[in-house]
Formats: C-alpha cells, sequence, structure tokens
C-alpha cells in the first residue's frame, strides 16, 4: 500500500467522485471514508457495496468530524487528509443555518486539531473550501487575493473554516493546502442544485423555478475536472503548495436562466416551461474564477467543455432514476424572505 487516504465527507457529491477517482486509478492505495450519511450523502455514491467484503483497500466509517476521538483513531492509520465534509446549500443555511457552523467549523476545527496531533506522519491536509466565501466579484476574474465577503450563513460557515484551516498552517505548520472549487456539476449531485433539479425537472415534465430575473451568473466546473485537480494537488510537491489556496474554474461565467435554457433545448423541451421564484436572500450576483495560480503552478486547466460535461450529466441522470426519485421531496426549501414571504426556493 503506497498510501492510506482519509477523506471525509467521501460519500456526498465532490467527496464520491474523489474517491471513485482514487480508488479506480490507484489500486495500490487504501482508502478511508469518514461520513455521517446525512441528507446528502449516500453509500450508493461509493465506488463499491460496503456490506460487502473489500479488503483492506477500502474501509468506510459511519460518523461525525466533530468526533474528535473517532477523528483520531482515523488520523492516525492515514497519511494525507482531504476534507470534504460540510453543510454546503446555500439556500437550506438561510432557515437551519446552526449546523452549518457545527459541521463546517467546528467539524474542521476538530479535523485540523488530530491533524496537528499525528503531524509527523501526515503528509498533506487537503481542505476542500468553495468559491462562495468571496461573495459577489469585485474585479472582472476573481483570483485567491479577492476579499472574502461570504453573503449567506453556507459561505460565512465555510469562509470561517478556510481561514480557520490557514491559521493552523500559520500557528502549527501542518501541511495545509485549500482548494476553492467554483460551482460543480456531474453525477451524483443531490436535486436540491440547480443542474440537477432542472435536468430532473425536464424529465418530469414539471416546470423549472428560476431565482429573480435569472441574471445571476457561475462558473461551472465539471466534477472530473475538479477531481484531477485535487489528485494533482495531493500528488504535487508540498514544497510548491503548502499554505497555498487554489481556485478551480473554468474562467467562464454563465446566468442560471442560460443555464436553464441550455438545459431545456438539449433535452427538447419548450423554454415556456421556465418559471421565475422571487430573489434568493444573500444571493451573489457574479462569479467568475481566475486560474492562473493552479494553472502556472501544477499545470492544471478543465478539460470538459460546459456543453459536453453537461451533455453527460443529462445522461447519466436519465439513467439513474432510481438514484434520484428518493430525493424528489427534497428539491424545494421553503425559507421566509427579507420582505416576510415565505417562499419555495
Amino acid at each position: 500500500m503506497k498510501k492510506t487516504i482519509l477523506v471525509t465527507g467521501g460519500a456526498g457529491f465532490i467527496g464520491s467522485n474523489f474517491v471513485r477517482h482514487i480508488y479506480n486509478k490507484y489500486p495500490d492505495y487504501r482508502i478511508i471514508v469518514l461520513d455521517a450519511l446525512t441528507y446528502a450523502g449516500n453509500i450508493e455514491n461509493l465506488p463499491m457495496n460496503i456490506n460487502e467484503n473489500n479488503g483492506d483497500r477500502f474501509i468506510f466509517w459511519y460518523g461525525n468530524v466533530r468526533n474528535a476521538e473517532l477523528v483520531d483513531t482515523l488520523m492516525s492509520q492515514s497519511d494525507i487528509v482531504v476534507h470534504f465534509a460540510a453543510e454546503s446549500h446555500v439556500t437550506r443555511s438561510i432557515y437551519d443555518n446552526y449546523i452549518f457552523f457545527e459541521t463546517d467549523v467546528i467539524g474542521t476545527q476538530t479535523v485540523a486539531t488530530a491533524v496537528v496531533k499525528y503531524k509527523e506522519h501526515i503528509e498533506k491536509f487537503i481542505h476542500i473550501s468553495t468559491s462562495e466565501v468571496y461573495g459577489t466579484a469585485q474585479t472582472e476574474r476573481i483570483d485567491e487575493k479577492h476579499p472574502l465577503m461570504p453573503l449567506s450563513p453556507y459561505a460565512s460557515a465555510k469562509a470561517g473554516a478556510d481561514r480557520l484551516v490557514y491559521s493552523y498552517w500559520a500557528t502549527y505548520e501542518i501541511p495545509v493546502i485549500i482548494i476553492r472549487p467554483f460551482n460543480n456539476y456531474g453525477p451524483y449531485q443531490h436535486l436540491e442544485k440547480a443542474v440537477p433539479r432542472f435536468i430532473t425537472s425536464c424529465i418530469l415534465d414539471e416546470p423549472i423555478r428560476v431565482h429573480g430575473d435569472g441574471s445571476a451568473a457561475r462558473d461551472y466546473v465539471f466534477v472530473e475536472d475538479v477531481c484531477r485537480a485535487i489528485d494533482t494537488v495531493l500528488h504535487a510537491d508540498l514544497e510548491k503548495v503548502k499554505g497555498e489556496v487554489f481556485n478551480l474554474a473554468t474562467e467562464v461565467h454563465r446566468s442560471i436562466l442560460s443555464i436553464a435554457q441550455d438545459i431545456v433545448r438539449m433535452m427538447g423541451k419548450d423554454e415556456s416551461i421556465i418559471t421565475f421564484a422571487g430573489e434568493r436572500p444573500g444571493q451573489v450576483f457574479r462569479h467568475t474564477g481566475d486560474i492562473n495560480k493552479v494553472k502556472n503552478l501544477l499545470g492544471w486547466e478543465p478539460k470538459v467543455a460546459w456543453g459536453d460535461g453537461l451533455s453527460r450529466t443529462i445522461q447519466w441522470y436519465k439513467e439513474n432514476r432510481a438514484w434520484w426519485e428518493k430525493q424528489l421531496w427534497m428539491r424545494a426549501v421553503p425559507i421566509i424572505t427579507k420582505r416576510g414571504k415565505k417562499e419555495l426556493h
């Protein structure tokens, strides 16, 4: 076994795609997944049946990252930590934000403290942050030095975790690398997110719901490209990456309305199915990533074009209806707007 990699939140969307990537590419690596299996985590996302004997190559632990004793035990067995575990939905954080700070901040502090304890043999601690920490873009493209101006409880919890991890590098000199992916899309994404929600609405011949006038814009990067980037960081020379922050993006932003229109067109539907809800509180109005740093230092850039990635994502949801039908009741989240109106978002 060359390496043992501890992946927190490894049954979630990006985490499980990363676990699949590592499991398929590195047959001699040992993978430990720690996941609390909240509504967004699913053992069906993993590359094997956890009830079968998978030998020592893959180990699944059902548990919470706030459980310091469990995290310590798993950390003592690991060489590298990739920390995905987080509550991650902006809209859900608006009406139920306490757990976001518990998991995203306290959970991250628990993991970081365990890394300090075992820093003599932990080679890298890769923390998965998010572009949401930046808030609305103040420049044409957001680079890693852009001010952190989180606009939602989720974003502020992730910003707290992001800076907490950085402070542990500065204080304890643990081998921290912070990754800030922009909006991900692809297979195994929960229906609460825009792209799978739009796709499944088309499959079900239901209206598509867009926030505000749909002009809010995001930089969408295919999850496969993100997994490849994390793999690149994982295998990079530590002296190149420790203490660094890397954006993962495409440098192209798309309005939410244009994304809905692309999906409707590719799925042969009429644009009349697109409807509009009120603007989401704490809305980020534009995210456009700058990836010069990761491109120049590590040679990473996205390979999957928007049309190809969207086509592959649509096909996956068409072929895996049994996987997502159980989530239908969670596609809409009720929130109270700033004006006191209750809306489904």
